[in-house]
C-alpha cells in the first residue's frame, strides 16, 4: 500500500473534531441547530468534517425555518434562503470542498431520504375497507367514530376534480400566499407559484408543503370547487362565531417524498381527507395504539399533548421493516377522487408518493361529541390514556403495567411513574399483547384490533380517568385545546339551546368538559339556602362565555366564584362588594344601570355535605379564620378585608409567581364564594350585534359614555395599606398620591417582560415593531407619567384616579327590547342597553384604560361610534395646563400615545384584536403610525 493510498483511507473525525468526536454525529449536528447562521460559517472554517457537517441542506433549512416569519421565497437551496434572510451576500462561483477519509451512516441515511424516489415503491392495495354508494345509515351504523374507511364517488361532481391540479392551480392563484405547513413555531408562507418552483427543485427528506386552514379566506373562489360531502354534513362546531371556530378545513398541496407524520387530529374531532391529484400512502393505528417510535407526550400541569415522531418517509424506511405482521398498520393507497375517512382518536401518518393536491376537512357530530368534550377538559391522565391507551397509567392504576416492566428499563416502555413530575411520556414499542377474537365491541374486525388487553376507546371507560376535583373554570388551560375556556363553554350553552332532543348527551359532554354535575349541585344549594324557585331543564347549564359558572332562572342570576382559585374569587367578590357600598351610598344614577345585588356567601363543602353562609363582605368569613391562615392586622381592621386596595396590594406580592398560586391551599377545592343579583331582562350585546339599527348602535355609545362618566366621577376607598402609602419613601418631594404610584408600578413589572408575552400571544406584529418597543415606551415614560401627576400645590397638573371597570365588553353590556315608534301591534323593533354586567375584576387607575376594550371589543374599531360616546362621556381625558412641558412630557400628555402604550402594555391581548380590524397594520414600520390610525382622534377631543 502507498502513502498516498494510506492518506486517503484515514479517518479524518478524531482529528478534525477534537473532544467533540466522542459525540455521535446525529448529537452534532442537533447542536448545530441552536447556533446562529454567521457563527455556522466560522465553524465551517475550523476543519474538514466541521466544514462537512456545516454544509449540511437539512442543517440550513432548520436554521432558515426558524427565522421565516410570513411570506418567504426560496432561493434555490436553504442556505441560499437563510443568508439571503440574513442580508449576506452569497459568493455563488465557489466551488463546494470535497473531502475523503469521512464516513457517517447517519449522513448516508439521511441524505438517501433526501434523493429517495418512490416510484419504485411498491404497495400493495391494503386492507382498508372499500365502498361507494354508502347510504348515510349504514356508514353511521358501521363506521362513524368506529373505524376508517375509503369512499369512491362522493368527489365526481366537484368541480375541483377536473380544476384542482398543480397546473392548473399555479396558474390561477400564482400570486396567491398560501400557508406552508409547521417545521417551527413561526407562520409562514409562499405564494403559490413561488412554493411550485420550491416543489419541483427541492431534495428534502421531510419537503415543506402546503397545509392552510385560510385558503378560503385567501382565495374564496376555492370553496365553491367542491361541497361537503353528505355523509360528514353534520358538524357541531358550526354553531360557533366564525372567529371563534377552531381551525377544520385545510388545502394540502405536496411533493413527493413530504407527507404528514404520525398524528391524532386535534381535540379528537373526525376527518374526511378528498385527493384530485396524485397519489398517498396511508397508515392508521387505533386509539390506544402508539406508533413504533412515536413518544407522547402530557404536560402533567395542564395536559397539553405533545408527540415526537420521525416524519413520515423516515417512518416507512427505517420503522416499518421491523414490525411483525400483526403488528402492522391499517394502511392503502388513496387514489385521485377518493376519499379516506379518519374516526376519532384514531392515529394516522401520510406519505405522498408522487406531487398531490387534496382537501380536508374535520367535524364533530353525536358520535364523536363525547371524545371532543373529553379531550377539552381539564388535567392530564384521560388525555394521554386517550392516544397511549393504559400505558399512560401509572402502575398502581393498571395491573397490566406489571407485565410491561418484565421488559426492563428500556426507555420504549417507560410508565408514567417512572419519568418526572412536570411531564409524563409514553412510548409503544410493538410487544404489547392481541386479542384474539374475531369482533370486539365496536365492531371492529381483527385486523384492526390492536388494543392492550382491558384497553377500551369507549367514552364511558375513558371518562374514569378525569380528575373530577378539576374544572374548566380554575384550572389552566392546555395550548394544545381547539378551542378556548370562554368559546367551549358558549359552544355548550348554544348547543343546549339549538338541539333540545340531544341533551342526555349534551349534558354528558358537559359534565366531562366542564363538570356541569357539581356546579349544578352547588347552585341547588345556594338556592334552597336563600328560597329560590328550582331551574327548569332549560337552565341547567352555566351561560355565557366568562371566567364563573354563571345561572340564569327565574328573576335570578347567580354567579360562583371559582376563577383562579379560592384567593383570587375571595377578592373578586369582595372588590365588587365594595364596589356596590360605594354605590349605595353616592348618589348615582347608576344604580338604575347595575344589577341589584340580592344575596351574598360562601358555599363551601366539609364532611360530606354542603353548607352555606352569608358573607356581605365586611368581615374575613369564619370558614377562613378557623383555617390556619394569618391574616395580618390591617386586613382584620379593614371595613371590606379582601376589598380593593388589599386586593391590589396582593397583587402586587404576587407578580412573577405563577398564575395558579393560591395561599388558600387545601381551601380552594371545596370553597367558592358567590354573589345573586337580580336578573336583567333581554339578551347580552354579543348576542345582539348584528341585529341592531344603527340607531341602536348610537344609543349604545351615549348610554356607554354616560355609565363611563358615573363610574369614573364615583369615590373609590382611601389608600390605607401602610405599604402602599409608603411607596414614595425617598421620593416625598414628588408628593404622587400612592394610587398612581401603584399604578405605575404596575405598569413598568409589565413592561419588563412585554415582548415574551406578545411572542407567547402569536400576534401578526411586524418583527420591526417588536424590535421598537423600547424605543417607543422608554423608561423614561413611567417617570414623566407620574410627574404629570405629581402635585405641584397649585393643581394644574392632579389628575385623580378613577375605579377601572376594565372590562366592558360585548359580553357585559345587556340590552333590552323596546318598541319603538314604528313598532306594529306593539312588538319590539329595537333594542336598547340597560344594564352594565360583572363588576369583579374593577381596579383603580388611568380612566383611559376603559376606553381601550371599548373601541375594540364593544365597536370593533368605529370611530364615529367612540366620538358619539366621548359626546356624553365629557369628562377630560388629560388634564393639564403646563406649557412648558419638554417634548418627552408632551408626548405623555398626548391622550393617543398614553393610549397606545397603554395597549402594547396591557395584560390581555389588546394588539391582537388591533390588528385583526385594521389589516393596514401588519405593514406598519412605526408604532406612532399604528397609534395614529387607532387613536389619533382621541387627541382632538
Amino acid at each position: 500500500m502507498d502513502e498516498t493510498t494510506a492518506f486517503r483511507q484515514r479517518d479524518r473525525r478524531p482529528e478534525a473534531l477534537g473532544s467533540l468526536s466522542v459525540l455521535p454525529d446525529e448529537t452534532i449536528c442537533v447542536l448545530l441547530e441552536y447556533v446562529p447562521p454567521r457563527d455556522i460559517a466560522h465553524l465551517a472554517c475550523v476543519s474538514s468534517v466541521m466544514y462537512i457537517l456545516c454544509n449540511e441542506e437539512p442543517l440550513w433549512m432548520s436554521l432558515c425555518l426558524r427565522r421565516a416569519k410570513g411570506p418567504f421565497d426560496y432561493k434555490g437551496s436553504w442556505k441560499n434562503t437563510t443568508l439571503h434572510l440574513e442580508g449576506v451576500t452569497q459568493d455563488n462561483d465557489r466551488k463546494p470542498l470535497h473531502f475523503d477519509g469521512f464516513n457517517s451512516l447517519y449522513l448516508y441515511k439521511r441524505f438517501y431520504r433526501c434523493n429517495a424516489s418512490l416510484d419504485g415503491f411498491s404497495f400493495d392495495d391494503g386492507n382498508v375497507e372499500r365502498r361507494r354508494d354508502i347510504s348515510l345509515d349504514e356508514f353511521s351504523k358501521e363506521y362513524d367514530a368506529k373505524k376508517p374507511v375509503l369512499l369512491s364517488g362522493l368527489a365526481d361532481s366537484w368541480p375541483a376534480s377536473k380544476t384542482w391540479t398543480i397546473d392548473q392551480l399555479s396558474e390561477k392563484y400564482g400570486e396567491v400566499p398560501f400557508r406552508i405547513s409547521q417545521r417551527s413555531p413561526n407562520k409562514i408562507s409562499m405564494k403559490f407559484k413561488d412554493y411550485i418552483s420550491y416543489m419541483k427543485t427541492q431534495r428534502d427528506e421531510d419537503p415543506l408543503y402546503v397545509f392552510d386552514d385560510r385558503f378560503g379566506e385567501a382565495a374564496p373562489e376555492l370553496l365553491k370547487d367542491y361541497s361537503v360531502p353528505y355523509l360528514f354534513q353534520e358538524d357541531w362546531f358550526e354553531i360557533l362565531d366564525k372567529e371563534n371556530r377552531p381551525p377544520y378545513r385545510w388545502l394540502i398541496v405536496g411533493p413527493e417524498r413530504s407527507g404528514a407524520s404520525w398524528h391524532v387530529d386535534p381535540a379528537l374531532t373526525s376527518a374526511w381527507n378528498t385527493l384530485l391529484c396524485g397519489r398517498k400512502r396511508w397508515a392508521l393505528y387505533p386509539p390506544g395504539k402508539v406508533p413504533l417510535g412515536v413518544t407522547v407526550h402530557v404536560n402533567e400541569d395542564d395536559g397539553d399533548v405533545s408527540i415526537d415522531t420521525p416524519s413520515s418517509l423516515q417512518w416507512w424506511l427505517d420503522y416499518y421493516p421491523l414490525l411483525a405482521d400483526e403488528d402492522k398498520p391499517i394502511e392503502c393507497t388513496l387514489l385521485a377522487g377518493e376519499t379516506i375517512y379518519v374516526p376519532s382518536g384514531w392515529w394516522h401518518c401520510i406519505l405522498n408518493l408522487e406531487p398531490t393536491v387534496a382537501v380536508t376537512q374535520n367535524f364533530v357530530n353525536k358520535e364523536n361529541f363525547g371524545f371532543v368534550c373529553l379531550d377539552m377538559a381539564p388535567g392530564y391522565q384521560h388525555k394521554g390514556v386517550c392516544r397511549a391507551g393504559l400505558l399512560a397509567l401509572d402502575d398502581e392504576n393498571s395491573e397490566e403495567m406489571e407485565e410491561e416492566e418484565t421488559h426492563g428499563e428500556d426507555d420504549s416502555t417507560l410508565s408514567y411513574s417512572d419519568l418526572t413530575r412536570k411531564e409524563k411520556r409514553v412510548r409503544m414499542n410493538g410487544e404489547e399483547e392481541t386479542e384474539n377474537h374475531e369482533e370486539d365491541a365496536n365492531g371492529v374486525s381483527k385486523r384492526y384490533n390492536m388494543w392492550k388487553k382491558g384497553f377500551s376507546y369507549d367514552i364511558d371507560f375513558l371518562s374514569k380517568f378525569l380528575d373530577k376535583e378539576r374544572d374548566h373554570y380554575n384550572f389552566p388551560w392546555s395550548m394544545g385545546n381547539s378551542v378556548g375556556q370562554r368559546e367551549m363553554r358558549g359552544w355548550l350553552s348554544k348547543l343546549w339551546v339549538l338541539k333540545p332532543e340531544l341533551r342526555n348527551l349534551i349534558w354528558k359532554g358537559a359534565c366531562i368538559a366542564l363538570n356541569a354535575e357539581k356546579w349544578l349541585r352547588c347552585l341547588e344549594e345556594v338556592c334552597n339556602f336563600h328560597n329560590l324557585p328550582s331551574v327548569t331543564e332549560d337552565e341547567k347549564l352555566p351561560v355565557g362565555t366568562g371566567s364563573n359558572p354563571v345561572y340564569l332562572f327565574s328573576d335570578y342570576a347567580v354567579k360562583l366564584f371559582v376563577e383562579g382559585g379560592l384567593e383570587q374569587s375571595m377578592y373578586g367578590l369582595g372588590t365588587e362588594l365594595e364596589f356596590y357600598d360605594i354605590l349605595g351610598q353616592a348618589n348615582s344614577s347608576s344604580k338604575s344601570h347595575i344589577p341589584d345585588v340580592l344575596a351574598s356567601g360562601i358555599l363551601y363543602f366539609e364532611k360530606g355535605s354542603y353548607k352555606v353562609v352569608p358573607w356581605d363582605g365586611k368581615r374575613i368569613p369564619d370558614i377562613l379564620t378557623s383555617s390556619s391562615l394569618d391574616f395580618d392586622a390591617s386586613m382584620l381592621n379593614s371595613e371590606f378585608p379582601f376589598g380593593i386596595w388589599n386586593k391590589t396590594l396582593l397583587q402586587q406580592r404576587n407578580k412573577g409567581k405563577p398564575p395558579a398560586h393560591d395561599s388558600f391551599g387545601s381551601l380552594s377545592s371545596h370553597v367558592w364564594p358567590y354573589i345573586i343579583t337580580q336578573r336583567c331582562k333581554g339578551k347580552i350585546f354579543a348576542q345582539l350585534r348584528d341585529d341592531l339599527t344603527w340607531s341602536d348602535a348610537q344609543n349604545l355609545a351615549t348610554f356607554l359614555g354616560q355609565q363611563l362618566r358615573n363610574l369614573h366621577q364615583l369615590p373609590y376607598p382611601p389608600v390605607t395599606r401602610p405599604e402602599l402609602l409608603n411607596a414614595n419613601e425617598g421620593h416625598e418631594e414628588l408628593k404622587i398620591p400612592p394610587e398612581w404610584k401603584v399604578f405605575v408600578d404596575d405598569l413598568c413589572q409589565k413592561k419588563k417582560d412585554v415582548t415574551n408575552r406578545l411572542e407567547n400571544w402569536g400576534n401578526p406584529i411586524p418583527k420591526a415593531l417588536m424590535n421598537k418597543i423600547d424605543e417607543y415606551i422608554p423608561d423614561e415614560f413611567f417617570v414623566d407619567l407620574l410627574h404629570v401627576f405629581k402635585d405641584t400645590d397649585v393643581g394644574d397638573e392632579i389628575k385623580p384616579c378613577t375605579w377601572i371597570h376594565s372590562d366592558v365588553m360585548d359580553d357585559n353590556i345587556h340590552m333590552e327590547p323596546y318598541a319603538d315608534d314604528d313598532s306594529v301591534d306593539g312588538q319590539h323593533s329595537s333594542w336598547r342597553p340597560g344594564h352594565i354586567l360583572d363588576f369583579s375584576d374593577l381596579s383603580i387607575g388611568d380612566p383611559i384604560y376603559d376606553l381601550i376594550p371599548i373601541h375594540l371589543d364593544v365597536f370593533r374599531g368605529d370611530t364615529d361610534l367612540f366620538k358619539k360616546l366621548l359626546e356624553s362621556y365629557g369628562l377630560p381625558l388629560i388634564r393639564s395646563k403646563s406649557a412648558a412641558a419638554d417634548s418627552m412630557r408632551k408626548k405623555v400628555l398626548s391622550p393617543s400615545y398614553r393610549t397606545m402604550c397603554y395597549c402594547i402594555l396591557h395584560e390581555d391581548n389588546v394588539l391582537g384584536a388591533m390588528f385583526s380590524i385594521w389589516d393596514e397594520l401588519r405593514t406598519a414600520e412605526s408604532w406612532e403610525q399604528v397609534e395614529l390610525t387607532v387613536w389619533s382622534f382621541l387627541n382632538s377631543y
